[in-house]
C-alpha cells in the first residue's frame, strides 16, 4: 500500500497508516513525504517488528516491509492521501 503526504509525516500520520494497513493486512507499506518525524519512523518498524512477532507466536509466515521515500512526492503516484 502506498500512502503519499506533502510536508511533514508525523507520529499521528503513522497511526493512521498502520491503522488502515492492519485493516487490509498489507504485506508491504510504502510511505511518500517530504520530510519524516523519527517518532513516526520508529512507529512503523514498531508495528512491522510487532506484526513478525505475533506471526511467530502463532506459527504463520506473516511479514510487513516498511519502506520510506524520504525527498519528493509525485503527483502522477496513485496512492492514499494523508
Amino acid at each position: 500500500m502506498l500512502f503519499k503526504k506533502k510536508g511533514l509525516f508525523t507520529v499521528s500520520d503513522a497511526m493512521k497508516v498502520v491503522e488502515i494497513a492492519s485493516r487490509k493486512n498489507a504485506k508491504e507499506i510504502i510511505v511518500m513525504c517530504e520530510t519524516i518525524d523519527e517518532d513516526a519512523k520508529r512507529r512503523l518498524w514498531d508495528y512491522a517488528n510487532a506484526v513478525r512477532l505475533m506471526a511467530d507466536l502463532t506459527g504463520e509466515q506473516r511479514e510487513v516491509r516498511i519502506e520510506i521515500l524520504e525527498g519528493y512526492v509525485s503527483d502522477k503516484v496513485k496512492g492514499i492521501e494523508l
